[in-house]
């Protein structure tokens, strides 16, 4: 699909039909204020901006890779159906005319709900589908959304029909045409909110993605979109909305507030800069954050230009939370300004599903439940991730099986079909299990999460020990005496267990009394020690491949092939085509972890 610019004016001079709140109650400051003044009053309007993020297709409180109601230990709920009761509560109590609703990106990507409607049966075909969280979203009202990362896993076509599927705009003033460096997506929102007695009060949102998509979604993208730091374009973009009369200046940004990127110096632009926004950019009264997957009810940010606090909140993900901006104008000297702004989360657990949105998506719910349980083999044995961050598991050694197979039949007849491939793998749930008997493309999917797809990168046994070294920081140094606790012993300096990594074809071991950088012991291939001049294959998940984790030397590698079917599939074709699923076809202890060359385990 063509990336002409697209009239976003059009879609941006959306206004509201806004009603004034009726009794609106003043901060007890204000009210004294009011009482000391003789004279009339000063008008006053209250606001409420509500916002999601990170939703990543969770329409019910349902998970589909246990077919079960999704429960976790801190007994959250999920779901747009809660959230959809969450909002329609605000809005009774605040005047729906007085709410604005709002979307921080991932949406149309995250589980075999939205899997199902991008590949199983897509909406792009002709006479596809709705897509159910554009469905879900419309239903809701939703004003506006900011694009996430995770909006481009599908490539542009799917992302452009549900963006046409949407009742709302999908935002991304830093989501450039590569060609003409024009906004390939409407970059701000605008609605106004009518006051009687007074002039309206006019709403900005400036939509912010993440700059990291042109590393994590390279094959969809490259040529086609570039991403501008957030810093930059916000500095570009908030001056233009105050001078077009914006009164209020929402940011809905998929980018976390720790000031961290996960891709090292590969991009000269921050992931998680949302904070960085606040502080650099004058103008901005609030920000919506996401795309970090944590809770941040309130965190007030001050303005180094202009010494004003901007509030920022992030709604965990999956709906599970709701964040709640709470804006109190006043209109004096002939002009509406931002008195107070106060933030703060609802939680998804204290309400029941709306049944208008059960009753719109029962059945596309249902067609996905009866999808994600087709049996598609017979295990020999239970298969389990329990302890594959610090075992060498079998479940992972069948991901990295697949995926050697999978390069291995790709290079047949190639100039690399002599090399030896070897394959990365991450244990990215602690959870997932695949039962002895039969089993379903559920089992599958929830070993393997993301919808990443395979690359074929050629790499040096050299740079095969530094990926190895790296990967081994995410072990905590534990001395050679020290009492070994599980549970403390992984994810040093905040490192996620997915960016761990398992390299199939070797054998060695990690000494995690070693300090980093000299953890990788015994480093053989084929039973002799590691040539550092030998070339290999990797099978890499996009992800990796494009710097995703900041793994050294795999982004630069030379590429020899890549797909886009995804590994879950790959591994669910792998498994038919077997019939059964049984270790000894897989399975070997390739790693294990030593203090000083004695096994910890």
């Amino acid at each position: 699909m063509p990336l002409n610019r697209r009239k976003f004016l059009k879609k941006s001079a959306v206004t509201g039909a806004g009603v004034a709140l009726a009794g609106a109650a003043a901060a007890p400051a204000a009210q004294a204020a009011e009482k000391k003044k003789p004279g009339k009053h000063p008008k006053r309007y209250a606001l409420t901006v509500l916002g999601t993020t990170d939703l990543h297709g969770h329409v019910f409180n349902w998970d589909y890779f246990k077919d079960a109601e999704y429960s976790d230990t801190a007994g959250n709920a999920m779901g747009l159906a809660r959230v959809s009761t969450l909002v329609n509560q605000i809005r009774k109590e605040k005047g729906r005319r007085n709410t604005l609703l709002l979307d921080a990106g991932d949406t149309i990507q995250g589980t075999p709900l939205t899997y199902y409607f991008a590949k199983v049966d897509p909406i792009t075909a002709k006479g596809g589908p709705v897509h159910p969280m554009a469905q879900a979203m419309n239903a809701i009202g939703y004003d506006a959304a900011a694009l996430g990362n995770h909006e481009f896993n599908y490539g542009i076509e799917t992302l452009r029909k549900f963006e046409d599927q949407c009742r709302f705009p999908l935002l991304g003033a830093n989501a450039l045409d590569a060609k003409t460096l024009k906004p390939a997506f409407p970059p701000y929102f605008i609605k106004k909110f009518q006051v009687p007695g007074a002039p309206p009060v006019k709403v900005a949102v400036l939509g912010l993605t993440n700059p990291g998509i042109a590393i994590w979604d390279k094959a969809y993208v490259q040529g086609k979109l570039t991403f501008p730091g957030l810093e930059e374009q916000a500095a570009k973009w908030v001056p233009k909305l105050r001078s077009m009369g914006a009164d209020v200046v929402v940011v809905s940004a998929h980018s976390g507030s720790s000031g961290t990127s996960s891709y090292g110096d590969q991009l000269p632009y921050v992931e998680n800069s949302a904070a960085l926004v606040a502080q650099q950019v004058p103008g901005i009264d609030a920000i919506l954050v996401g795309h970090a997957h944590v809770e941040i009810p309130e965190l007030k940010v001050t303005n180094t230009a202009t010494g004003k606090t901007v509030v920022l909140s992030e709604p965990l993900c999956y709906a599970e939370r709701l964040s709640v901006f709470d804006f109190e104008l006043v209109f004096e000297k002939g002009r509406w300004t931002v008195e107070s702004v106060a933030a703060s989360l609802r939680d998804a657990k204290t309400v029941a599903d709306d049944p208008k949105i059960t009753r719109l998506l029962k059945d596309e719910h249902a067609l996905v439940v009866e999808y994600v349980n087709q049996v598609v083999g017979t295990a020999t044995a239970t298969l389990t991730t329990v302890d594959a961050r610090y075992k060498d598991a079998p479940i992972i050694d069948l991901i990295t099986k697949v995926q050697e197979d999978v390069v291995k039949a790709a290079l047949a007849g190639t100039a690399y079909a002599s090399l030896p491939v070897i394959a990365q793998a991450s244990p990215f749930s602690r959870t997932s299990q695949i039962p002895a008997g039969e089993v379903t493309i559920r089992d599958l999917s929830g070993l393997y999460v993301y919808d990443n797809t395979l690359v074929a990168k050629l790499l040096t046994g050299a740079q095969v020990r530094a990926y190895l070294e790296y990967s081994a920081q995410y072990f905590v140094q534990t001395a050679a005496d020290a009492v070994v606790d599980t549970e403390k012993l992984t994810n040093a300096g905040g490192r996620p267990d997915y960016n761990y990594d398992y390299v199939s074809g070797f054998s060695y071991e990690i000494d995690i009394a070693q300090a980093v950088g000299s953890r990788i012991k015994n480093l053989t291939y084929n039973g002799a020690a590691l040539d550092d001049a030998q070339q290999f294959v990797l099978a890499v998940n996009n992800y990796r491949a494009n710097g995703g984790g900041a793994f050294p030397h795999v982004a630069s590698a030379t590429q020899v092939w890549s797909e886009s079917t995804e590994i879950r599939t790959r591994i669910a074709e792998w498994v038919t085509a077997k019939g059964v699923l049984d270790p000894a076809d897989f399975a070997s202890v390739d790693w294990k972890l030593t203090r000083n060359g004695t096994p910890v385990f």
